[in-house]
This record gives structure tokens, sequence and C-alpha cells, in this order.
């Protein structure tokens, strides 16, 4: 399956949609803000980053900036509950898979990553 970094903010949200993805095969890597996301972005190669957008430190929108432009070929998937800031993503969108919308059940993050996954064999 697929190495997912998640980039969280609110530790239970973050934990619970890793234990979801471990579910279905994957190895998942957590990180509390961006800033840290970006430093396990430099130890590890991923093949999908799943990032909130408003987050302490550095947000998920620097975060998915500074990605596209480090590592290319990993998917970026992000996720907010707030409706501005996924309008703040809208330049992303050339280097994003989605924005995927909080609050959201378990089978729509689930379905959201694997959607993001496969369109990586097609880029």
């Amino acid at each position: 399956m697929a190495r997912i970094l998640i980039t969280e903010d609110e530790d239970s949200l973050r934990s619970f949609v890793a234990r979801a993805l471990r579910l279905d095969g994957h190895e998942t890597h957590e990180a509390a803000d961006g800033a840290e996301g970006l430093e396990k972005l430099q130890e590890h190669n991923f093949d999908l980053l799943l990032s909130d957008i408003r987050m302490p430190v550095m947000d998920g929108i620097e975060l998915a900036h500074r990605a596209a432009s480090q590592f290319p070929d990993m998917r970026i998937l992000l996720m907010t509950g707030y409706a501005e800031q996924r309008e703040r993503a809208d330049d992303l969108m050339e280097k994003v898979v989605d924005v995927v919308s909080k609050p959201f059940a378990l089978p729509d993050i689930r379905m959201a990553v694997a959607r993001a996954l496969a369109n990586r064999t097609a880029a």
C-alpha cells in the first residue's frame, strides 16, 4: 500500500485518521504541525501528504507549497473545516488532489485517500 504523512494539530483527529488508514493497509506517520511535517517529509519518502490547512507554526498551505516544490511526485490532499481556508488553497489546485471538508465521516476520508492514491499512477 502507501506511506502517508498525516499533518493535523488536533491529536484525536490525527490518531483517528491514522488508525483508519492503517486498517486499509497503509503505513502512516503523524505530525502535529506543518514544520514538523516538513521535517518528516525530508526524513522519509511518502506517497501522500494528508494535511490540515489551519495549523500553528506552519499552516497546511505553506506546507503544501514547500512539499510540492521539493517532492513533485508526492500526492497532496488537504482538509479543512473552514470555507475561507478552502478558498486559500485555490492557487494550489494544480498541486493538490483535493480539499476535503471537515467534519467528515470515516468512509469519506478513506475514499478521498483512495482517489488521491489512484490518481498518482495516472499523473
